[in-house]
């Protein structure tokens, strides 16, 4: 179906100033159909149901991180999912007393979400009264110094790196499984109408060493457009005052308000951090980060152009080229970002197709049905 916007030209000739005026007032006519029909597709599409999954006849007692934001987004993302997956949900943190907590509720099974303050011996407790436990971690590859002490105490390990896996199984963990994040609906949606923000291109995210050094080669062409970067330590970057408040310092966005500024974006460019940071490793044996980070999910989700650095499980999740694209050097990202923002309407149905495939394949009921799945069959 051709989805271009043609507007008649009128035939009696005109003088230059009118000509400038008529092509200015096509652009504004064309933009806002544009707009208009890709809100339009994005309301129908997240106007679908979601897809019923069975409720389990269990009972959950979810450990939440305890670490408040931005750990807390990720514990209201699993834990609704859960409480419509399963028949009863318990809500606790790894500060309260899970033992005595436990032997009151009586839960068939203990899930934890990154579990790095929760100490061993309480789980090594849980386990000897005869509760099943299982734990999803947060941030693998980066923190594994910490991780590979702690798995061994599990039933079941739930990591969102692939390259985890086989690592975790050599220290003796008998049930690991590879299981990334997602999008959860609730905070990542569409703006189906028109939007507060409208930019170019967006990132929002910490600035690590390799993302200060990636961005730095590519900053005057990058801040050429309607460019935002928002994040902490941005002041990392010494350009940054150069571009005033289009690069924001020191503040970590809401889910709510990154997913309007993705909606708003024209392209959002996804950049994962190393696996080896230069100044903080928490990484000893520098296991190689293959997979997508949570924000590959979240950018879909709402309803935009994502390029992200090219990582090898990518295309398990996404189709590149039609979904998503991909880059691998700042040359090739500048490349890509001329291209799309000069190509309306493939960067609209890559959008729409990112947007769906996610809505079919990447929201966190979908994740904790597989959690579940793999424990109960």
């Amino acid at each position: 179906m051709n989805t271009e916007f043609v507007m008649p030209v009128p035939p009696f000739p005109r003088t230059p100033a009118e000509d400038e005026k008529l092509r200015g007032r096509l652009t504004g006519f064309k933009a806002g159909y544009d707009e208009g029909y890709l809100r339009g597709r994005l309301a129908i599409l997240d106007g679908r149901p979601e897809e019923p999954l069975p409720v389990r006849n269990i009972h959950v007692m979810y450990v939440a991180s305890g670490k408040g934001y931005p750990y807390s987004p990720l514990d209201d993302a699993v834990l609704y999912s859960l409480q419509k997956l399963t028949a009863k949900v318990t809500v606790t943190d790894v500060h309260q007393n899970l033992v005595e907590q436990a032997a009151v509720q009586r839960p068939d099974l203990i899930l934890v979400l990154d579990g790095l303050d929760l100490s061993t011996e309480k789980i090594a407790e849980l386990r000897s009264k005869g509760f099943k436990t299982a734990i999803w971690l947060t941030d693998d590859p980066y923190y594994t110094d910490y991780t590979m002490k702690i798995v061994v105490h599990y039933d079941y390990v739930f990591t969102l790196e692939r390259n985890c896996v086989e690592v975790y199984r050599s220290l003796g963990c008998a049930q690991v499984h590879y299981l990334p994040f997602a999008a959860h609906r609730e905070h990542y949606r569409p703006v189906t109408g028109r939007s507060q923000i409208i930019r170019d291109v967006s990132f929002i995210g910490s600035a690590y060493w390799n993302r200060v050094s990636f961005f730095r080669n590519i900053m005057p062409e990058l801040m050429s457009y309607n460019t935002v970067i928002n994040g902490i330590w941005w002041d990392r970057l010494p350009e940054a005052p150069l571009y005033g408040d289009r690069i924001e310092v020191g503040k970590w966005m809401s889910p709510q308000e990154t997913a309007v500024t993705y909606s708003g974006s024209k392209i959002v460019i996804n950049l994962h951090r190393a696996h080896v940071d230069e100044v903080e490793n928490n990484n000893a044996l520098s296991i190689p980060a293959v997979s997508p980070n949570p924000r590959t999910f979240e950018i879909a989700a709402a309803g935009t152009l994502q390029l992200s650095d090219a990582r090898e499980d990518m295309g398990t999740f996404y189709k590149i080229g039609e979904e998503i694209d991909t880059f691998s050097t700042p040359l090739e990202l500048m490349e890509k970002v001329r291209y799309y923002l000069t190509h309306e309407e493939e960067r609209r149905e890559m959008a729409l197709r990112a947007f769906e495939r996610t809505l079919k394949d990447h929201t966190y009921t979908k994740r904790l049905n597989q959690l579940l799945t793999v424990i109960y069959g």
